[in-house]
């Protein structure tokens, strides 16, 4: 398995990472966790907990697009450095895309999401580069 597949594994797991601060805002804030209507309960979150959920969706929402484009990258046969490289990129920029969102530095937080999105053209324009 290539370096680009094993991250596709990577970003779908870091979808959930967020979820464990947004549990734990949720049972400060509300004492319990509805399982009959989480999302309205979420909804009413505030501070880190709304970040870390923001986060998550965030998470859940880059996802598409990256598995697509590593996906196209492998069946175009794209530079495998260069493939392997980007999607390591983008890793790099969700892990710490998280703490930027957590902590609520705006324009850190956008800067990272840039580089993890820029990545992802990247690795949908690479196989035109040959």
């Amino acid at each position: 398995m290539t370096i680009a597949a094993w991250c596709l594994l990577a970003a779908f797991i870091l979808i959930y990472a967020p979820r464990g601060p947004a549990l734990r805002g949720i049972l400060e804030q509300e004492g319990h966790y509805d399982i009959l209507e989480p999302r309205a309960q979420q909804a009413r979150l505030k501070g880190k907990a709304l970040r870390a959920m923001g986060a998550h969706q965030n998470m859940i929402e880059a996802f598409g697009p990256f598995a697509a484009a590593v996906i196209m990258a492998h069946f175009l046969e794209a530079d495998p450095h260069w493939r392997d490289g980007l999607a390591l990129l983008f890793i790099a920029a969700r892990i710490l895309f998280i703490p930027a969102y957590l902590k609520d530095w705006g324009y850190g937080r956008t800067a990272i999401w840039a580089v993890g999105l820029i990545a992802t053209l990247m690795l949908f324009i690479l196989p035109a580069l040959g």
